[in-house]
């Protein structure tokens, strides 16, 4: 495992020594904060409505996890669509085009240690990405008084959610030595299974089945609502490890040619 940490720490300080990291990092704080303050001015004026209307039954109904801490966590989910791409981009397609990817594998390293700590690297910097929006939920629970185990297991839905986009992100990384492909290959990637349920409904019973379960929004949306089930933990670590299998296969296809 020392040579993933050592891969993966080479990983992190890359992004940390190029303006990458600060400008995903920051344009992900702003969109959260933009999308967080607008929720929650819009539960402000649904809370003054119907307090000045006297209807108990609801303001019973209105409360923070609905109405604000549900919808943040889908609007910072699409953010992650978007940028994930963008960090794990030049995971190996960056070795390729510098000429280090076979001396990388000529070297003692196995294939197996290099796809763990490239994945690693990229998971560690998304992960300080979705740390860094607790901070709404902690506005919240300074001032309010939300559902802490429901917030607690949508955070945890969107960093499940967020490592299978870094695994898919490594796995096209893989594909290319252009960097520009490989985003692109991502992002359509992440949009597919992002929207491949939405026919599911005029799909028929065993079809609409089958996209509701490869979809990946359909999984994260019961972990949002505070319900975490073995079925969707099973998905989203079959989808991470079948697409770390891949990338394993794809780098070590090299040796072949």
């Amino acid at each position: 495992m020392r040579n993933v940490f050592t891969i993966a720490g080479r990983e992190i300080r890359s992004y940390f020594v190029s303006p990458i990291a600060y400008v995903v990092l920051t344009g992900y704080l702003l969109l959260g904060g933009w999308f967080f303050f607008n929720l929650l001015a819009r539960f402000n004026m649904l809370l003054t409505i119907y307090s000045a209307q006297q209807n108990p039954q609801v303001l019973e109904r209105l409360n923070l996890n609905e109405f604000v801490i549900a919808p943040l966590l889908h609007n910072l989910s699409v953010i992650l669509v978007i940028l994930v791409p963008v960090i794990t981009m030049r995971s190996l397609a960056e070795e390729k085009k510098a000429g280090t990817y076979e001396l990388l594998l000529t070297s003692p390293l196995r294939v197996s240690e290099i796809v763990l700590g490239k994945f690693l690297g990229a998971f560690v910097f998304v992960a300080i990405m979705v740390a860094t929006t607790f901070v709404y939920a902690l506005i919240l629970m300074v001032y309010g008084n939300p559902e802490m185990g429901v917030i607690l297991a949508g955070y945890f839905g969107l960093l499940l959610l967020a490592t299978a986009f870094v695994a898919v992100g490594v796995l096209t990384s893989s594909f290319t030595e252009n960097q520009i492909i490989a985003a692109v290959s991502c992002l359509v990637s992440l949009l597919l299974f992002y929207i491949i349920a939405w026919p599911a409904d005029s799909a028929g019973e065993v079809m609409g089945a089958i996209l509701k379960y490869v979809s990946l929004t359909e999984h994260f949306a019961q972990m949002v609502k505070g319900v975490i089930d073995t079925k969707d933990l099973l998905y989203f670590a079959t989808v991470i490890v079948l697409a770390l299998f891949l990338t394993h296969r794809s780098v070590e296809s090299i040796r072949w040619r």
